[in-house]
Formats: C-alpha cells, structure tokens, sequence
C-alpha cells in the first residue's frame, strides 16, 4: 500500500476497501462501456430517445466510477480500471452483440444496471460494517444513481 490519506481507519480495513472498491470499480467500467454498446448499435421505434438518454447515463457511470478510482488512491491502493482487469473482476457477462431492436437492448441493458446496483448495496452493508464511512456513502450514492438510471432505461420498455 502506498500513503493513505483517509484517516480513522485502520490499514487492514483500507486494504479491504480498496478490494471492494476496485470490485465495483471493474462492474461499473464494464457498464458504462455495455451502455455505449448499446447506444451504438440500437435501432428501432424509440431510438432516439434511449439514444440521448444513455448519454446522459454513461456520463453519471463515469463520474461514480472516477470517485471510486479516486477512493481507491486515497485510501492508499491503486485504481485497477485497464480493460484486462475490469475483464477479469466485472460481474457482468459479456454484452451481446448480435441484438439491434431498442426493446432488446432496453431489457439487457435494464437487468444489467440491476445486477450492478444489486452489488453496489452489498458494499455498502460490507463497508458499513468495516467501520469505513465514507466509502459506504460513496457506495450508496452510486447505488442510488444505477437504481435511477435502471429505472429511466427500463421505462422505454415496451408495455405488454
């Protein structure tokens, strides 16, 4: 570990937060770049609209994902963001790439932010009970950033 400058935690719990922290730093690379995927390549009714929206969307995931890196370094680790890693670490699946229609990409891209708000909230029970404050509070308000975005990109669901 490098010079922490996070103070009123011990180095062992630092050491497990930069873990978790660059767990989460990995899911939430992939996502941003599974949006941009998805922006690219979407075609359908509705394609504008989810087009712009995930614009918006991708710039909110790198903004999280840039204050996790900057977590990472404060408390003394460094941030691991190089594609192999975020490979290696992501709890996502490899995006699919033969998918085209907007309600397609709409529902993949919908249970994908799910599963990465799903466990950003387990971080913030694992940092909260490490004694690390701060970075469940990093937690929460990026959990609460994919929740909202789940729930913006799953409305240009189709209604059955």
């Amino acid at each position: 570990m490098r010079e922490r400058y996070a103070s009123g935690i011990s180095d062992e719990t630092a050491v497990k937060m930069v873990d978790l922290l660059n767990a989460n730093l990995a899911s939430l690379i992939d996502l941003s770049m599974d949006s941009k995927q998805c922006h690219w390549n979407l075609q359908g009714t509705g394609f504008i609209g989810v087009h712009q929206l995930l614009d918006d969307t991708y710039e909110r995931l790198t903004e999280a994902y840039d204050s996790l890196a900057e977590r990472i370094v404060i408390l003394g680790g460094k941030a691991n963001g190089i594609s192999q890693r975020v490979v290696e670490d992501s709890i996502l699946e490899t995006y699919p790439t033969d998918i085209t229609e907007v309600a397609q990409h709409v529902r993949e891209l919908t249970n994908r932010y799910k599963q990465v708000a799903a466990e950003l909230r387990k971080a913030i029970d694992a940092a909260g009970d490490a004694g690390d404050e701060d970075t469940a509070d990093l937690f929460t308000e990026f959990s609460r950033i994919v929740e909202k975005d789940a729930w913006f990109i799953g409305a240009n669901a189709p209604s059955a």
